[in-house]
């Protein structure tokens, strides 16, 4: 929320108003990063409810938690219904990394065509090319038992 105060000459304060975003849809590509709202959960979760209707749970995070002993994606995988892969990956699986840390802290969605969509930590969302790196830092690619892996 935003807040906007109006203060007279003595220092006084006259007025307050409290304003809130409404109706404001992030876009999938191009997002800014802000931890525990706009950050590479926020994506997978806003891309499984837009691109398949699947609501995911919206757990709390605080940043950091990745160097705090906290494995949070590999702790509630199963419980947001997700389970891993046995063979090659298809559009819609979830590809979850480790960058500089010692648990997978990072996710992505495979959309297809070698592509990822994903969301660095400050860093706007993108679409890279599912491959090197990205492949060798993945830990565990799972996918959602709601998913119809059809086309």
């Amino acid at each position: 929320p935003w807040y906007i105060v109006s203060v007279n000459e003595q220092g006084e304060t006259s007025e307050v108003g409290r304003y809130e975003p409404d109706g404001y849809i992030a876009p999938l590509v191009g997002r800014s990063f802000s931890h525990g709202i706009l950050d590479c959960y926020a994506l997978v979760k806003d891309y499984y409810e837009r691109e398949l209707g699947i609501e995911l749970p919206e757990p709390v995070r605080e940043d950091g938690w990745w160097n705090r002993g906290q494995d949070l994606y590999m702790e509630n995988f199963a419980a947001a219904g997700f389970a891993p892969i046995n063979g090659p990956i298809q559009k819609h699986d979830v590809i979850l990394m480790q960058v500089r840390s010692p648990v997978a802290n990072h996710a992505g969605v495979y959309i297809g065509d070698s592509l990822m969509l994903h969301h660095m930590y400050n860093r706007l969302s993108t679409r890279d090319v599912y491959g090197g790196w990205y492949q060798e830092i993945t830990r565990l690619i799972v996918r959602h038992e709601g998913v119809n892996n059809v086309g």
